[in-house]
């Protein structure tokens, strides 16, 4: 199963990139195409400009970078410590990176009412879904476990740098808003190279540099949630964007004819059950991006599209349960439905 899971999402990259990349004939000469695997996923840059391979190389330094300090499955980064010594008094200092994230993490689980939470690590391991052997927790223990799930309750000192959290068993994850800073990190790495065109993807966290070279916007597809081979329900144009998406196709399982996907709604302790299946976000900070992403689909469409309202310069994507799709006002004009499995319906609002 995890395998069919890798395979769904190296399809969606691979599509995303060809709808995205130039043909040779109007392409800059000068450009280098890289791959990796870094914090969790697979990474893709297309990256144009007579130093784009030194540049490329300096993205996935800067990412390495990020992964060692971050990742939950690394047992000497930052957070895996500040984890273990979840309970104790004494508070952990913590660099600019976890800085930001937490700064950006406390913002959104304001701003969603808690559909955002970092503290959802507890719940998150015990339902395995990123492992090989996932399962359905007890009841019992889900309330057990949603004792510590909570982000007010953690002790984020911003004036001193520190961070601790207060009770044992406690745990941060960042799986919901780091590729959205690594992407940020790597676009601010591109623009103080002089780079003007590239295409980035971290597992599906895209951001796009510029225009293509040709001068025209970026093509991005927007996968079909209930398609295995990659297809999309339309192509986005855009330039100098991110656009991250949070679907129940990303990672799961299957139990008793029942999907379990991989995001938890921190409410309840179980796969989010709002009435999406898909939420795009479209930006300028992927990391926003990231965590309004599974903010969003967390809190259902009509929920979401009042706190969009409030936010500057934020767009969406929203797939319902019922296969509609719906855009926010300003996408309109830059995406194309193209529904190549005739199931869904575009709903345009007037």
């Amino acid at each position: 199963m995890k395998n069919y899971r890798f395979l769904i999402l190296l399809t969606f990259i691979i599509v995303s990139f060809y709808l995205s990349g130039c043909s040779q004939s109007n392409a800059s000469n000068d450009y280098i195409e890289k791959e990796s695997f870094q914090m969790g996923t697979v990474i893709s840059q297309r990256i144009y400009g007579s130093n784009a391979e030194d540049c490329a190389n300096k993205v996935i330094q800067r990412l390495n970078n990020l992964e060692e300090n971050m990742s939950v499955n690394i047992k000497t980064s930052t957070v895996s410590r500040i984890n273990s010594h979840s309970g104790q008094s004494q508070a952990f200092r913590i660099n600019n990176d976890i800085y930001n994230i937490l700064t950006a993490a406390d913002k959104f689980s304001k701003l969603s009412n808690g559909a955002f939470d970092i503290t959802i690590g507890p719940l998150v391991k015990e339902w395995g879904v990123f492992t090989d052997h996932p399962h359905v927790p007890s009841p019992s223990r889900i309330s057990e476990l949603l004792k510590l799930v909570n982000y007010k309750s953690i002790d984020f000192g911003q004036d001193q740098m520190t961070f601790r959290l207060p009770m044992k068993g406690q745990m941060i994850d960042f799986g919901a808003i780091a590729k959205g800073y690594a992407a940020d990190e790597a676009v601010k790495i591109c623009r103080r190279e002089g780079i003007k065109s590239a295409y980035i993807n971290l597992g599906g966290n895209v951001y796009v540099v510029g225009n293509k070279p040709d001068n025209t916007p970026w093509r991005i597809g927007i996968q079909n949630p209930r398609a295995v081979d990659g297809k999309y329900i339309g192509i986005l144009s855009v330039s100098d964007k991110t656009i991250v998406t949070s679907g129940d196709y990303e990672r799961f399982f299957m139990k008793d004819g029942i999907r379990y996907h991989h995001i938890i709604d921190p409410r309840t302790g179980c796969p989010s059950n709002s009435d999406l299946i898909s939420s795009t976000i479209v930006t300028d900070s992927s990391i926003n991006a990231d965590a309004l992403s599974t903010a969003t689909f967390v809190m259902g469409l009509r929920k979401s599209e009042e706190l969009l309202k409030k936010l500057d310069g934020v767009d969406a994507i929203f797939v319902t349960k019922d296969k509609k799709v719906y855009l926010t006002e300003n996408l309109k004009k830059d995406f194309d439905f193209q529904d190549e499995s005739g199931e869904f319906t575009y709903v345009e609002k007037g």
